[in-house]
């Protein structure tokens, strides 16, 4: 069997090969190398100067990438493709074999994750790291031939290994996942991810949630994203070390224990759906004369919010509506604000209160109507959902139209009345993406006691 250990060296972000080695070794010894500085068409940030010493000038002169593309071609063809965090390596160059419309397909094994299953007990398998611990000497770190170099003796030492052929045949079967795996991830975490409805989460070798999402089937949503070639999947997977997860037992429950975890965490990798958009609410209020008031703010400083919107504007068209409805005077409804007596430029249906023409008790009667109609549905309503298991339920409770969070409860328990579901409830904070979320929620079961 004949291998291809391979390093690149790259711009960063844009991950435009700047130097790549490929040492050609049939599982003895190396029988052929190339080596060579490549230039990227591109600016090499300081930073990665820093790391790899490679600058512009050394790459000025260099060929580029469509250059040198028909020997590394050549060089691993029907060989298998070895790396230290082989998907890093891999997707650069099948990126940089895209970019010249070539096709570039190859077997590949990964060193992190046999040296995960052949070498256990190492606090990191980092190439640096892993080196130092076997005494593999490193001639040029952080530059390709250096590195590649390494993972040759590294990968010596892997064959040498007890059961090494078995792991090696394992990992390389069309069936594995091996391959897909995130380099820094256990196999046996991703195993323990089942295959029903939940919240997943991403997260660095420092424990840190870096990317949350939901999914009718975990493991498959979650495999997915190791198969994904856009940047940003690449780029995350390459950050990921550990998975953790939720069960939700339903799809739509998934989804609201999503956006409330992506709020409370605000992952890196989370970039859309972590937006704070800037929401509006009315609300209501007595005064010193107590005299009731409409009145709006943003979500974030209303108290006990009675209707949400996404901009300013249709909270106000919202207030205006309610005035014309039920006679309510814009003064008191905040559409008029810094004035004795109300004169607004299209609502006349005031019956006085700000002239002292009506009574405050008349006046907040029709308030409350106004209130009322606000809260069009009943107290307490309960959407039931599939539970985590056979044995149980979930369901999400809404009051006076507001979410107020999710819960899951056994079967077995006697429910008498809606309020019962409170002593069960995980609360929640209602918001925009929440009322989009249950406004596409059609024909839901309502729970009644």
């Amino acid at each position: 069997m004949m291998y291809t250990i391979i390093d690149v060296e790259t711009t960063g972000q844009t991950n435009r090969i700047t130097e790549i080695s490929i040492f050609k070794f049939n599982g003895e010894k190396v029988v052929e190398e190339f080596t060579s500085l490549v230039n990227p068409e591109s600016v090499i940030p300081y930073y990665i100067t820093t790391l790899t010493g490679i600058d512009n000038a050394m790459v000025a002169n260099a060929p580029t990438w469509a250059e040198i593309a028909d020997q590394v071609l050549e060089i691993t063809e029907d060989t298998i493709f070895v790396a230290h965090n082989v998907n890093f390596d891999y997707n650069v160059i099948r990126n940089e074999f895209k970019a010249i419309d070539k096709d570039f397909r190859r077997k590949k094994l990964c060193t992190i994750r046999l040296s995960r299953k052949l070498l256990p007990g190492h606090k990191s398998y980092s190439l640096g790291k892993l080196c130092s611990k076997l005494n593999i000497t490193i001639e040029g770190r952080h530059r390709a031939r250096g590195d590649a170099e390494a993972t040759v003796t590294l990968f010596k030492i892997l064959q040498a290994q007890e059961d090494a052929e078995t792991v090696f045949e394992s990992f390389l079967k069309k069936t594995s996942k091996e391959g897909a795996l995130p380099s820094h991830l256990p196999t046996e975490v991703f195993n323990k991810i089942p295959n029903t409805p939940g919240v997943y989460y991403f997260k660095d070798k420092k424990g840190k949630i870096i990317y949350i999402g939901k999914a009718l089937d975990l493991k498959k949503r979650v495999l997915s994203h190791f198969y994904s070639k856009t940047q940003k999947s690449l780029d995350m997977c390459r950050e990921t070390a550990d998975i953790d997860f939720e069960l939700s037992g339903s799809e739509l429950v998934a989804l609201l224990m999503e956006d409330a975890a992506i709020k409370q965490h605000y992952p890196e990798y989370n970039q859309l759906a972590k937006r704070n958009l800037k929401t509006y609410a009315v609300f209501s209020y007595v005064d010193r004369k107590g005299i009731l008031h409409l009145a709006y703010n943003t979500l974030k400083s209303t108290p006990n919010p009675l209707k949400i919107f996404s901009n300013v504007r249709q909270c106000i068209g919202y207030i205006e509506e309610l005035c014309f409805l039920f006679n309510l005077c814009p003064k008191y409804c905040h559409l008029q604000d810094g004035t004795n007596a109300c004169n607004h430029h299209k609502i006349s249906s005031c019956n006085g209160i700000c002239r002292d023409q009506e009574t405050v008790e008349a006046y907040n009667l029709r308030v409350s109507q106004a209130i009322q109609h606000i809260k069009d549905v009943a107290e307490l309503t309960v959407l039931k959902e599939e539970g985590r298991s056979p044995e149980e339920d979930a369901f999400i409770l809404l009051k006076n139209g507001t979410y107020q969070g999710y819960g899951f409860i056994a079967k077995s328990e006697i429910i008498e009345r809606n309020e019962d579901l409170e002593n069960f409830l995980v609360p929640q904070k209602d918001n925009l993406d929440i009322q989009k979320i249950l406004r596409s929620v059609k024909k839901k079961k309502v729970v009644t006691a």
